[in-house]
């Protein structure tokens, strides 16, 4: 049987009040009682939104025209906002911003989790703008224009929007847009390049340049040229991660540092780290003060990665227990604790969305726990917390309904309370909720 193709949105543009704003950033309305969210619209608007997308059980549409704008709407900061996807809340003013997200965060938790923070935490927030460290751009070679686009896709999500810059990223990157295109469009391989991540640490920055055909050797001298011009460390990578390498400069390194904590966290150009350089400096000192650290407590960090946490929890704690799933990140964060001149530390490998019952580090008593999982949360691990004795846990969260749907697990099973939450500003104007934790059993 042929699989029947998704209805073609109506093409009349069609006027509506928004009631509300979405999880996404989108603002809600019902057409013949079907939900609709529309991209670029604010509560309380009237609005003309073109259908962009018809599924089964809500619709989707982009404004084309505001008849009544919201008192909270501003002009966003960027050129490029009405057709670049990377953002979608800049024409919502930033303190408010803020305060949807911390009204998702709690929406989620009161409905999800069935439970109330004892406390709200202020909101965290850093650098609105030239923040992002940690960022992978599209490429594609227009052949009949003869041009090289670099930057996020439009909106519509199909072809990369055509940008001369980027606001949110770090400038060293954001702001150099052009010399990219520019630097394309000279290779052999301009039609083969479909990438580059950016990485960019406290003393440098790094590109690496995905290629699926070998680069020839003028590519490969344009490449060098161009590193060095600019100051970036050059990475290639011609098939998949393990094959990244560096051409320029001969030892490269990336770090960034804690300096309340006198640690230096080292990465490579593909680990993951986070990308808001203010955010995490407000951040980690934050999750130590909540973990209540006196310099006797074992403490088990799950979801480590390169000891963003590990590191300056030890330099508190008696003891600390790092649990990751990537290896190439565990080796990272022992080497990196042996630089620091820290030896109270233990990492160990591990799938935490696997069953962890019978692993070592599992049947130990803990009197701290820290957590700072992915998307999907920490579902599998959490059910066994019960048993490992920790009086406070804090939870630093990516997205609310996990954090949710995790917190009502330990208040209503373990016999936690959640102590205290709040959000953290992680990427300003996206509608990417992160947010911190407290429970505390007595």
């Amino acid at each position: 049987m042929a699989k029947r193709r998704p209805p073609r949105p109506p093409q009349t543009p069609v006027e509506a009040v928004i009631e509300s704003l979405s999880l996404e950033g989108k603002g809600i309305t019902h057409i013949d009682g079907k939900a609709v969210f529309v991209g670029g619209a604010l509560p309380g608007e009237k609005v003309v939104f073109t259908y962009t997308a018809i599924n089964r059980k809500f619709d989707e549409g982009y404004v084309s025209e505001v008849l009544e704008a919201s008192p909270e709407r501003v002009e966003p900061g960027c050129p490029h906002f009405q057709i670049c996807g990377g953002c979608s809340m800049q024409h919502l003013d930033v303190e408010k911003q803020i305060h949807h997200k911390q009204q998702a965060m709690l929406d989620a938790l009161k409905h999800i989790g069935k439970v109330i923070p004892e406390t709200v935490f202020d909101p965290m927030v850093g650098d609105l703008w030239g923040y992002r460290r940690k960022a992978r751009l599209g490429v594609r070679y227009v052949r009949k224009k003869e041009k090289v686009l670099v930057g996020f896709r439009e909106r519509a999500g199909r072809f990369l929007a055509d940008i001369d810059a980027c606001r949110v990223l770090h400038p060293s990157v954001g702001e150099k847009l052009p010399e990219l295109q520019a630097l394309i469009v000279q290779m052999d391989a301009r039609e083969t390049i479909p990438q580059i991540e950016v990485a960019v640490g406290d003393n440098a920055t790094a590109l690496v340049f995905r290629h699926l055909e070998p680069l020839s050797d003028k590519d490969q001298q344009l490449l060098l040229e161009f590193a060095k011009v600019h100051d970036f460390q050059m990475y290639l990578q011609p098939k998949g991660p393990t094959t990244v390498h560096c051409i320029w400069p001969e030892n490269p390194e990336l770090f960034y540092e804690h300096p309340e904590f006198e640690t230096k966290v080292k990465f490579g150009p593909q680990d993951f780290f986070q990308v808001n350089s203010s955010i995490n400096r407000q951040m980690v000192p934050r999750a130590v003060e909540l973990l209540e650290l006196d310099g006797t407590q074992k403490v088990m960090d799950l979801f480590c990665g390169l000891g963003n946490f590990t590191l300056p929890i030890a330099r508190n704690a008696a003891e600390v227990v790092g649990v990751e799933g990537d290896s190439v990140m565990v080796q990272r964060a022992k080497q990196t604790a042996l630089d620091n001149g820290i030896s109270n530390t233990n990492y160990f490998t591990f799938d935490l969305t696997a069953d962890v019952k019978h692993e070592p580090w599992m049947k130990q008593k803990y009197d701290r726990i820290l957590l700072d999982p992915p998307r999907s949360g920490a579902k599998e691990v959490i059910e066994h917390f019960g048993k490992l004795g920790a009086k406070r846990i804090v939870y630093v969260s990516c997205h609310p309904g996990t954090l949710a749907r995790d917190a009502g697990e330990l208040v209503h099973t373990h016999g936690y309370r959640l102590e205290g939450a709040g959000v953290m500003d992680m990427f300003p104007h996206t509608a990417h909720v992160e947010s911190i934790a407290v429970f505390v059993r007595d």
